[in-house]
């Protein structure tokens, strides 16, 4: 896999996969494999198309042929929480992983690259954070609020990244501290907020804000659009019933129109006398 231009992380990612598999069923005998991937009842249909591709890859190292089972997968709009749940269940975390998922929340990266973030990717005065792309994503420089750079600014500098780069240690931490929460709020959605649902939030919100799909596009650095596109459909679903009645603003100067636009405004026209229109659904 190393050779094949594969990431730290998916390896750690797959052989893990490969060593659940291994306590369950003997890896040299792929129908052992099959029986285990048809009647394992604790994984769902991704998780079984997923183990039998990683060990698919095991097989062709090994020279091994086997028939690979069948997959017919439902197609399912990812898990969309409200922003009071992400909220709640950031400020119910300790210090560091309460900064780790406002990080995801504000940026909508992936946890594979804000365990890459180092100190010198962020700019305090700028208010940036430059990301170093996984998974065939594209580089960018994202813009972030002042009270992350403060909460980032906070964490204790004793190595170059600015968070712990063992996703599985900061995985394990966060999935005790979301139980725990979920249980004193008693919310069981909390236990459904996985790393990857602040990616899918982060998107559909900004869709919503912005109806651009090539800035949210951007923003996740994607290089397909068609991966993007499914944000439309969230937003669809999630924002079904907007109001057809506006708040309208008219101003003259490029200072007035860009506090406008921070506040959810969007530009209409500029009338002859330079007049500029914005307005936002009430």
């Amino acid at each position: 896999m190393k050779l094949d231009g594969n990431t730290e992380a998916t390896m750690t990612s797959q052989m893990r996969a490969l060593r659940q598999m291994s306590k369950l069923a003997n890896l040299k005998d792929p129908e052992d494999v099959k029986k285990v991937l048809a009647t394992h009842d604790t994984w769902n249909k991704l998780t079984r198309r997923r183990y039998a591709q990683i060990y698919n890859s095991l097989l062709h190292y090994a020279k091994i042929t086997w028939v690979k089972p069948k997959t017919i997968l439902e197609e399912r709009l990812p898990f969309i929480p409200t922003e009071l749940e992400i909220d709640q269940l950031i400020a119910s975390c300790g210090k560091r992983t309460a900064t780790l998922l406002q990080t995801l929340k504000e940026t909508a990266i992936r946890i594979s690259e804000a365990v890459k973030l180092k100190w010198i990717d962020l700019s305090t005065e700028q208010r940036t954070l430059n990301i170093t792309p996984t998974k065939g994503s594209r580089p960018r420089i994202l813009k972030i609020p002042e009270k992350l750079v403060t909460m980032l600014n906070q964490m204790p500098k004793d190595r170059l990244t600015i968070f712990q780069p063992d996703i599985d240690n900061l995985r394990g931490v966060y999935t005790q501290q979301r139980r725990l929460a979920a249980q004193k709020m008693q919310n069981p959605r909390l236990q459904k907020i996985t790393f990857h649902t602040y990616r899918h939030w982060k998107a559909t919100m900004e869709y919503h804000k912005t109806k651009d799909i090539i800035h949210v596009q951007t923003m996740l650095g994607h290089r397909n659009i068609k991966n993007t596109m499914l944000y439309i459909n969230l937003e669809q679903a999630l924002f079904t019933e907007e109001s057809d009645e506006y708040y309208c603003k008219i101003v003259k100067t490029a200072d007035e129109a860009a506090k406008l636009i921070e506040i959810g405004f969007q530009y209409t026209l500029t009338t002859p006398d330079q007049l500029m229109l914005f307005r936002k659904r009430k």
